[in-house]
């Protein structure tokens, strides 16, 4: 009896997972970076006006 080649199924289980990390990861820049334009914007609004 021979063992079944799975070879393809882990070469897909590690695309899935890379491309689920890389999703991850770049969602965690932009929020960083939208907290960083938030936090500009609430600066901004604090600071008293320049006129």
């Amino acid at each position: 009896m021979e063992t079944i080649n799975t070879d393809n199924y882990m070469i897909a289980g590690f695309i899935v997972s890379f491309v689920t990390i890389g999703i991850y990861l770049l969602s965690m820049y932009v929020r960083a970076r939208n907290l960083k334009r938030d936090l500009e914007t609430y600066e901004a609004l604090d600071s008293p006006d320049k006129k």
